[in-house]
C-alpha cells in the first residue's frame, strides 16, 4: 500500500511538468519556427547566452541518502532511516541577466524507515542562483529556502527547509539542456525532541529553455 502510494505521487507529480513542457512548447513554437538550424548558425559562444526575461524549466529525479542528524545540544541522533530514498522535483527559474537568476521550486521526497514504514517530505520555496558558462557547458550553484510538510505515520510537522545546491549542465540544443545535481537538505525539526536532519540528493534533469 505504502510503495503504491509514492509510486502515485510521483507519478501525478511528473505529469504537471510533462503538461506545463507541452504548453509552454505551444506557447513558443512560432519563435522556434524562425530559429536558425542548430548546427549551423546557432552558437554558444556567442555572449550573452542569457538575457533578462529567459526563463528555464527543470524536471529532477533521483536518489536521496541521509547523512547524520543531531539535536539541539549538538550531539549525534542515531537514525532509523533507510540507506536511501528517493527524491524528485519540478523547478522554475527566471533570468535577471546573463547569469543571475531567481526561481521556485516543488519537490518530493520518500524515504523508507527500518520498521517499513515511509516517511514523507514535500519541500517547496525560493532561489536565487548564479550560473557560469563555458561553452555548451553551464554550472549553476543556487540556494533554494522555503519550508516542507513532512509525513510519517499519523505524524505531521511544517517546518523549514535550505538547500545549497550545484549543477552541471550541457546544453544539447537551444531549448533543451540536460544535467546532473548535487544538493544538500537541511530539515530542522524544532519541538520538545529538535532534531537537525541532513541529506544529500543526487538528481538527473531534464531543463526546458523558452
Amino acid at each position: 500500500m505504502i510503495k503504491r502510494k509514492a509510486e502515485a505521487f510521483f507519478f501525478i507529480f511528473f505529469l504537471m511538468g510533462l503538461i506545463f513542457i507541452a504548453a509552454a512548447q505551444e506557447d513558443v513554437i512560432d519563435e522556434e519556427e524562425q530559429e536558425p538550424p542548430f548546427d549551423s548558425e546557432w552558437t554558444f559562444v556567442t555572449p550573452p547566452l542569457y538575457a533578462r526575461g529567459d526563463k528555464t524549466f527543470r524536471i529532477s529525479l533521483g536518489p536521496i541518502f541521509p547523512l547524520f542528524f543531531f539535536d539541539a545540544q549538538g550531539g549525534t541522533i542515531e537514525n532509523r532511516i533507510n540507506v536511501a530514498g528517493g527524491t524528485g522535483s519540478l523547478g522554475f527559474n527566471y533570468f535577471l541577466g546573463s547569469n543571475l537568476f531567481v526561481g521556485g521550486e516543488l519537490g518530493l521526497m520518500f524515504i523508507g524507515t527500518r520498521g517499513e514504514n515511509m516517511l514523507f517530505m514535500v519541500p517547496m520555496g525560493g532561489r536565487i542562483g548564479y550560473q557560469f558558462i563555458l561553452g555548451r557547458f553551464e554550472f549553476p550553484l543556487s540556494l533554494m529556502i522555503g519550508g516542507v510538510p513532512q509525513q510519517y505515520l499519523e505524524l505531521n510537522y511544517f517546518g523549514f527547509f535550505l538547500k545549497p545546491e550545484a549543477s552541471v549542465f550541457w546544453r544539447f540544443t537551444p531549448s533543451w539542456s540536460f544535467g546532473l545535481n548535487t544538493a544538500w537538505w537541511f530539515v530542522p525539526q524544532w519541538s520538545s525532541h529538535t532534531v537537525f536532519g541532513n541529506f544529500i540528493a543526487l538528481t538527473l534533469s531534464a531543463r526546458y529553455h523558452f
